[in-house]
């Protein structure tokens, strides 16, 4: 199985590990790819401070995120799912899993981002401040440019296994399952039952209840049939089918009564 996450915009500070090693992260594949953003983004944020402001959509106030993305090659890092906060990865809190739960969350998780492409959440790297919307000049918008190397890597990190999307729009413009991967892919709706419509926070929380509860369970559905079943095992109200056409994704909606 393969979890396919969004990153968080809110991010933990670097921390006093070793500075950031290119070649150590996962998907080598992106290496490359990795080297001509993140240059192209320290040039840029080591530049017109103002200019790097108005390119990443950063407030007066987070003005100090330019700054840091200057030190990106020589800042602490730590383990990728120590990196990343907000919503979702508060509730799948990786720090107080079980010994095994850690492993099979080492193992499946895979973090998109606009600066690493993706990366596994032991993967280590520092805080940096860079969303998939971004254009960086010379680039273009990161979403398409990442395209190209994502449709390389991607399948080889999907193995023959569920990959199990749950990222937003933005990062999933990076790449798109496709064929026989794409048969194997489910994406997920988190719906308010009585109104039907998806909520913000609850969403994403409850997207991070699912991967903790498939991790702690040892859990790793062979495709979506599998997937929707096991949930429902694990105590969700799963909806959904078999998508019309062969080489779709399946889109499961797993609804929710209280919003928390």
């Amino acid at each position: 199985m393969l979890v396919l996450l969004p990153p968080s915009e809110g991010k933990a500070s670097s921390g006093r590990g070793a500075p950031l090693k290119l070649e150590s992260l996962s998907l080598p594949a992106l290496t490359e790819t990795r080297a001509t953003v993140l240059d192209t983004l320290v040039e840029l944020c080591a530049g017109d401070e103002e200019k790097a402001r108005e390119v990443l959509g950063l407030s007066e106030g987070l003005r100090g995120e330019v700054a840091k993305n200057v030190e990106l090659r020589t800042a602490g890092t730590r383990p990728a799912g120590e990196i990343y906060t907000g919503v979702l990865y508060d509730a799948l809190d990786l720090v107080s899993l079980d010994a095994a739960a850690k492993r099979r969350a080492g193992r499946s998780l895979l973090t998109f981002s606009a600066l690493w492409g993706a990366v596994r959440v032991t993967d280590r790297i520092p805080s940096y401040r860079c969303s998939m919307g971004v254009k960086l000049p010379g680039l273009g918008p990161l979403g398409s440019y990442w395209r190209t190397a994502m449709t390389a890597a991607l399948p080889e990190a999907a193995g023959d296994g569920l990959v199990l999307d749950l990222r937003s729009s933005a990062y999933a413009a990076a790449w798109k399952p496709k064929g026989e991967v794409a048969g194997r892919t489910a994406t997920v709706r988190v719906l308010h039952a009585p109104t039907r419509k998806v909520v913000s926070h609850f969403n994403k929380a409850t997207k991070g209840r699912i991967v903790r509860s498939l991790l702690v369970a040892g859990i790793a559905p062979k495709g979506p049939a599998e997937l929707a079943e096991a949930l429902r095992d694990l105590g969700y109200v799963v909806e959904g089918e078999a998508p019309a056409k062969a080489g779709q994704a399946w889109s499961l909606d797993v609804l929710v009564d209280e919003i928390h």
